[in-house]
């Protein structure tokens, strides 16, 4: 609608400009000005056409002008001309602005070649330069606007393509990070949880005896403080991440405490130098052999569980081997998932699944090594 009410405000500018200067008495035409205003009128309604027909405009127009030019000439049409080829080549196609251009251009030409051999008089060759500034000087200033318009609206899709990726790239930043937080939240619950569950069943229903409710209730403390002294930990670095202590919660060299607060025989064997293991691949062995170990509790025989870890120049390999139960194990997954999603992101593997009699967890995590 916009659009529309521009068109009509050029089409009656033009035609009011063009009847101000035939009513002063601005041309000295051998007809009557009114037959004047019969082509001006043609050439304005062209400009109607300018959005929706560009090719139309362009021919109506350039009917009109030869109109004028036969009858006249007058100064008001060939003006209202050139806003005719200007919007033809903003809003026509490329190949009409390409054709208009080789027109004027030849058509400049050869009035200025006709001027010099038929007329032998240089100072005709003004006509040529009037064509031209009617013609092609409209066309060149079309096809310019026409041409940053283009890049203006290509930087535009470009701009709204990289907003769409940040956008992709941020939900899927969002994602992982949600994703991590679950795996770090199940590995630090679930761990403490599960030994403080079971020795309390145990605690509860069965006659264990002094030593017996005393260790259970070690067990039970030992896990639920240091279950919450890592909960404190990760709820802080959620809070603030510059917080976070150089040293992480939990690594290779802490695999000793884990292990005493297994709540299970364990045979631990560490081989290879520790120190040497970057962070990340020594908190995702960490996290590994921890949830080995809860599962080995929650859904093992009770007996023992041994738990080889081995570091080399650009590995860390571990294996956990513990008794299968009798009954299916019940549980969501979400503990194995993790432990394959630690070892993914590092570029390794993991493979968890019974083995005879006894349930087996192996990992292959690396890293560059020196």
């Amino acid at each position: 609608m916009q659009g529309r009410v521009v068109d009509l405000v050029l089409a009656g500018s033009g035609l009011g400009a063009g009847a101000l200067m035939f009513a002063t008495g601005q041309y000295q035409a051998s007809v009557a000005p009114a037959w004047l205003f019969v082509p001006l009128a043609v050439c304005c309604g062209a400009l109607l056409l300018r959005r929706t027909a560009p090719l139309a405009s362009v021919l109506v127009g350039t009917a009109a002008v030869a109109a004028d030019i036969a009858i006249g000439p007058s100064l008001a049409t060939p003006l209202v001309y050139t806003q005719v080829l200007y919007d033809a080549c903003v809003h026509g196609r490329a190949a009409l602005a390409r054709v208009l251009l080789a027109a004027s251009v030849v058509g400049s030409v050869i009035t200025a070649a006709l001027c010099l051999v038929v007329l032998r008089d240089v100072r005709a060759l003004g006509l040529a330069v009037l064509l031209a500034l009617v013609t092609v000087v409209p066309v060149l200033t079309g096809i310019h606007v026409r041409h940053h318009r283009d890049q203006a609206a290509a930087a535009r899709r470009s701009a709204e393509q990289v907003a769409r990726l940040a956008e992709a790239d941020r939900a899927n930043a969002v994602a992982a990070e949600r994703a991590g937080m679950a795996r770090e939240l199940h590995d630090v619950i679930a761990n403490h949880l599960s030994a403080v569950a079971i020795h309390a069943t145990a605690a509860l229903s069965a006659d264990l005896g002094p030593d017996g409710t005393r260790q259970a209730l070690t067990v039970i403390r030992e896990n639920s403080v240091q279950g919450l002294a890592e909960m404190r930990r990760m709820i802080g670095f959620l809070r603030e991440p510059a917080a976070l202590p150089e040293h992480s919660p939990g690594g290779l060299a802490a695999l000793d405490d884990l292990v005493a607060r297994a709540g299970l025989p364990v045979t631990l064997e560490v081989r290879g130098a520790t120190g040497d293991v970057p962070v990340s691949v020594d908190l995702a062995a960490y996290r590994i052999v921890q949830e080995s170990l809860t599962n080995a509790l929650k859904h093992g025989d009770g007996g023992p569980v041994t738990a080889e870890v081995v570091c080399t120049a650009g590995a860390v390999d571990i294996r956990v081997r513990s008794g299968l139960a009798r009954h299916t194990p019940s549980g969501d997954g979400a503990g194995l998932i993790g432990m394959h999603e630690r070892a993914a992101l590092l570029g390794g593997t993991l493979t968890a699944g019974p083995d005879g009699d006894r349930w087996v967890v192996a990992a292959h995590l690396p890293w560059d090594g020196p």
